[in-house]
Parts: structure tokens; sequence; C-alpha cells
């Protein structure tokens, strides 16, 4: 959400720069208020942005003239003429969105209003990325062809794994078995015609499409997505914004230590949070206590798990339980490290909330600090689609929208 804070922010920086610079400005902040805002009106976009209606007016039509916007009106409530509102133009402008991860790549085609109009999947091999970028670009084609669609106005793309979004390589994606892979280029090879490509880490975009497109009424100032799958990460907006750090490695909570000398995890080190709260780590759990060791059927996995649970299975329902416990110690050293207002759980075992998160609870009362372990909430997604995904699209549009200026 655009808040006050950021739209005086953006003002201060009217009073400086060309015309040109300042029109760019406008434009960008113009935009965001229709997207927040839709329907909204010119005066209404005006008072919000203290721009003087004349800019407003001008810079309205030449997005209606682009066919970005478009114009409605509405009797409620009116007297006399009735009030013209301006909203996004939808079924115009598409992003491809990629998922990439091992097994299962996610591929989809996104309106800028976050809908996704048609979702693929793909089988992922490890420690081939040429040919996975490939397929994913193959695959793209093909959902663009069944929707007919002929031009993407760019591509998000989102890694599992440490990524440096500027120089858009992985440095490190252990489920995909890549290292200092230079993405970008590969994609470029496949994609030249699509110029707006933007790269980022599976929890950082998933807070993206949470802060853009999600329907929690409550205040996404600050807050930290926590991605919960075979590893897991979490995005942190600090002031609406999203917080990458030095090396781009921010937000790694699942390889925060939570038991010296514990459990050994993927990344090399003992007791990490993902090597007891991950779904890798409840599917082994309840293995163990079902069959006495980690050989187990190929059909056992954590869905399953919550369906058994569901059914009254005391086995499933423990080991949930106690995912839900170790997630509450990691949850809770967040909260004391970042000070959130909301904490946003996404993955499959938000489909167990009925006992994680109590369990959750417990452990933030007895170990979260001060007055603040009773306001910060913990909630579930509320993004329809995986977060990821929509998360990749939510980089290309956010970039398209900032980048977007005016023909002269």
């Amino acid at each position: 959400m655009l808040s006050e804070v950021v739209l005086q922010s953006r003002n201060r920086d009217f009073v400086a720069g060309n015309a040109k610079l300042l029109r760019e400005i406008n434009t960008e902040t113009i935009l965001r208020v229709i997207r927040e805002k839709q329907p909204i009106s010119r005066s209404q976009i005006a008072k919000l942005t203290r721009l003087n209606k004349g800019t407003v007016s001008n810079i309205t039509a030449e997005l209606l003239e682009d066919d970005l916007i478009f114009e409605s009106s509405t009797t409620e409530g009116a007297i006399g003429r009735s009030p013209v509102n301006l909203s996004l133009k939808l079924g115009k402008h598409f992003v491809g969105a990629v998922d990439l991860d091992s097994p299962v790549t996610r591929v989809g085609v996104v309106d800028i209003d976050g809908s996704v109009k048609a979702m693929s999947s793909i089988q992922t091999e490890p420690g081939l990325p040429d040919e996975s970028v490939a397929a994913c670009v193959q695959e793209l084609r093909s959902v663009c062809a069944r929707l007919n669609v002929e031009h993407l106005e760019g591509l998000g793309v989102s890694v599992s794994g440490l990524v440096n979004s500027g120089a858009q390589v992985v440095n490190f994606a252990s489920n995909l078995r890549w290292e200092n892979f230079n993405l970008g280029e590969a994609i470029r090879k496949l994609l030249p015609e699509i110029g707006n490509v933007s790269f980022g880490n599976g929890a950082n975009v998933s807070a993206l499409a949470e802060l853009w497109f999600g329907t929690h009424e409550v205040d996404l100032t600050n807050f930290i997505f926590l991605s919960v799958h075979p590893g897991i990460g979490s995005g942190i907006i600090i002031e609406n914004r999203l917080v990458e750090g030095e090396y781009q490695a921010s937000g790694e909570i699942g390889h925060m230590v939570i038991y010296p000398g514990g459990e050994p995890c993927l990344c090399g080190s003992n007791g990490c949070l993902e090597a007891y709260a991950s779904d890798r780590a409840t599917v082994r759990r309840y293995v163990v206590k079902k069959y006495g060791n980690v050989a187990h059927p190929a059909d056992v996995s954590l869905e399953s798990i919550i369906d058994l649970a569901k059914k009254g299975d005391d086995i499933a329902v423990d080991v949930l339980k106690q995912t839900g416990h170790y997630l509450g110690l990691g949850i809770s050293n967040a909260i004391k490290v970042i000070d959130p207002h909301v904490i946003i759980v996404g993955g499959l075992i938000t489909r167990s909330w009925d006992l994680v998160h109590p369990e959750i609870m417990k452990v933030i009362r007895q170990q979260a600090y001060f007055g603040r372990r009773e306001s910060v909430e913990i909630l579930p997604t509320s993004l329809t689609v995986p977060p990821r995904l929509l998360g990749a699209a939510t980089l290309a549009i956010e970039r398209m929208f900032d980048d977007y200026s005016l023909s002269d």
C-alpha cells in the first residue's frame, strides 16, 4: 500500500530535478495511487498526491491514450453530473512469471492487477541450469500461445536460493543445485524481446506479492513474510520497502540456529530452524515416528500428513504441532530482531493452521519480549495463488510501473 510517508517522500522529490524527471515521478505516483485506490477520481488523486489538478489531468489523459487506464462513471450518491473514476485497464498488459525450484517449477501469465490468467508447472531436474531455463521459456511461450498473448510487458523470476538481483546471478540454490549461475544472461539469450526482466529470492518476492496484492485488513508497513517450503526463508518489509541486505542475503531465517549441535542442515550447519520446521523436516519426523526409520513409502508428503491429521491420526497431529512449536522459536527470534507489526506465513503448512498456530503462539508468549508479544499478529497468507509465482509477477509489474514514462 502507498503510505502517507511514501507520498510525502515522493512529493519532496517533486521540487528537485528537471521537468522530464519530475514528470516521470508524478506519473509513477499517479499510477500507484490508481492501482491501490481504484476506482478513483482525478480530484481524489490530486488530494492524495498533493499534485495540482492540471498535472493530474494531463498525465491521466496520456495514460488513457496509452490504454493503461480507463474511465467509468458512477451514479451512487451523485447529484448533478456523475463522477468519473479511473481504474487500471485489464486484459491489455500482461507480464510473465516463473518460480524456479526443484522438483517443480511454475510458470504463469499475470495481468497488471495481479490476477493470474494461466498457470502451468514443469518438472525441473537439479544441476541442469541451462536446460531448466530453456524448458521454462518454452513453457512460458506455450502458455502465452494458449492465451493469445503476443507480447509480455515484462518477466519476473523467483528462485529458491540466494539471488543477486542486481547482477541477476543465482549465487546458490540448494534444491536446484545451482551455484554462481548467470540467470539473467541465460534468459536474455532466449527472450531478447523482453527488456523488463527482474529476479528475486522466493521469500522476498512472496513478501512483495502480499504487500501489493494481499487482502488482509492489517497495516503492512512493517512485516515479515515467512515462507515455509522444503526450505525456509523470509521476506522483510520495512517502511513499505523490501530489505535485501548488503549481499542480497537478508531474511535467511531458516538458517537461524535454534538448537546448537542439533539436526544437520543442508547448509552444512547443525540445529537450523529449517532442519526442524521445513516441509522436509516435518515429513522426516513423521516417517521416523511412523516407521521407525527414514525409509518410507513414496506417497508420504506434507500434504498427506495434513490429510491424515484432519482424519484424526495421532502421529500426524503430534508432528504438525511440533512443527508449530519450532516455527514459534524462529518467529520469536525474528520479533526480537525486526520488531514487525505482523508476521505472515506462507506455504502448505498453513493448511493445518488450526493445529500449527496455537503452538506458535504458545512459544511467542513465553519467549517474545515485553508487551509487544501480545500485539504481533501471526497470520496465514491471504494470497490464493502460489505466493512465489505471484511475487515473481509483482517484480515485473513493480518495475513496469516504476519505469513507465509517457511519450514526449
